[in-house]
């Protein structure tokens, strides 16, 4: 679905997100002793049953508690009033529990396409987009480093991917990895697209990139916290060294979970990067701000450009909040890539489309520098190209590809 300007109306599960403390976090039983002393739960399901990570779909929709042993997070089949009065409680495992939050619902984010007047412009060989951010150049492409794009799925039968090393999984009970919405299939192309796809011009940024498609969200564009939390978590337990995650809920205030999610997976070697939003409308004033996941500081926050590099009408801006700032800019408006057969490729708009230019951009850095984490972060802003626009809008600046090797010098 798309997101609109605006703040969406905040939607919650009815379950709680637990926040676990690093003295319980990879500790099976401490953290199942704690939860069933903490909610009077009798069944609990651990991503540590499980070799790569992942969990069964059925066990996720049934499970009164599903516990992600990597992040230290647990989502519990419990509203946050009743948890929070049974912490209160004697004998409560206080000292095993950080935050209490509600589970949230969060969504694709995707404008409408705008048509802008082009400094950079779509040609025969790639889009304005590898263009503008020196991707079209650049030597590195991405070899050997794992990028998951957590998002509705992806095209599995896309020719522009025959012979990719694509692994995928489905966080979403009842459907498959299959993209009923588009969205995933776009986002993932930008990414990680073919450097010569059968037709049609270049549109993928880490052309040689292990892809990890995990599918977080339904058809309808929109997931819950445990569904992303799990993806987050396989990809860690992957060891992918980068997460791409277009999704985003709008609420100003920073979420206990996912800043400490984001400071673990730091401390894995894993950068995640997030769509900052498209609650703005700057026709008419409105600057919008950056939601969740986004804001939290351990996770890197994507604006959106055109390709007159102009800030998007709807991208958001950064705000006061601890976090809610802007990181980094991307292309994001009328952006080309692949889309579900048989309509193959699609021009949409939005920081979600942002979002995976940088992640794709971030690989090829991991591959040239042998670069990770937090020292991928200061290398992404450090090279960033400088806008004559306020950081609140679009942070460092344009995402850059590391320059192509100088040629050899004559004789």
């Amino acid at each position: 679905m798309s997101a609109h300007p605006g703040e969406r109306e905040l939607e919650t599960t009815g379950r709680s997100v637990v926040v676990l403390s690093d003295g319980v976090r990879g500790d099976r039983d401490a953290t199942e002793l704690a939860l069933r002393a903490l909610a009077g739960i009798a069944t609990v399901v651990s991503t540590a049953d499980v070799r790569d990570g992942s969990v069964d779909e059925d066990a996720m929709a049934n499970a009164e508690a599903i516990a992600f042993e990597t992040l230290g997070i647990a989502v519990v089949a419990r509203d946050p009033a009743t948890l929070e009065a049974a912490l209160g409680r004697e004998g409560a495992p206080r000292d095993a529990i950080l935050a209490i939050e509600p589970e949230l619902v969060l969504h694709a984010i995707e404008a409408e396409p705008v048509q802008p007047a082009p400094k950079f412009e779509d040609d025969a060989e790639f889009t304005w987009g590898l263009h503008a951010t020196a991707a079209d150049v650049a030597a590195a492409t991405g070899r050997g480093i794992r990028v998951a794009v957590l998002d509705t799925g992806f095209d599995l039968e896309h020719p522009d991917f025959a012979g990719r090393s694509i692994m995928t999984q489905s966080f979403v009970p009842g459907e498959t990895v299959k993209d009923g919405q588009g969205h995933g299939t776009h986002t993932t192309g930008t990414a990680c697209g073919s450097a010569d796809p059968p037709s049609g011009r270049r549109y993928g940024v880490a052309a040689e990139a292990e892809i990890f498609a995990g599918k977080v969200l339904g058809d309808s564009g929109s997931g819950t916290d445990a569904s992303i939390l799990a993806g987050i978590d396989w990809a860690i337990t992957n060891s992918c060294q980068l997460i791409s995650m277009s999704l985003g809920a709008d609420i100003r205030q920073v979420s206990r979970t996912y800043e400490t999610v984001g400071q673990r997976a730091l401390a894995a070697g894993t950068l995640i990067i997030a769509a900052a939003g498209n609650n703005a409308d700057r026709r008419r004033n409105e600057v919008g701000f950056v939601g969740v996941p986004a804001n939290s500081p351990s996770i890197m926050a994507v604006a959106a450009v055109d390709s007159d590099l102009q800030i998007a009408n709807f991208s958001a801006a950064a705000t006061a909040v601890a976090g809610g700032e802007i990181d980094i800019a991307g292309p994001g408006v009328a952006v080309y890539s692949s889309w579900p057969m048989p309509r193959r490729t699609n021009k949409i708009s939005g920081t979600s489309m942002a979002t995976p230019h940088v992640a794709g951009i971030a690989a090829l850095w991991a591959q040239a520098g042998g670069l990770s984490a937090k020292a991928l972060w200061d290398a992404l802003v450090q090279h960033a190209l400088k806008l004559d626009l306020p950081a609140s809008d679009v942070g460092a600046g344009l995402a850059q590809a590391p320059a192509p090797a100088p040629p050899p010098a004559p004789g």
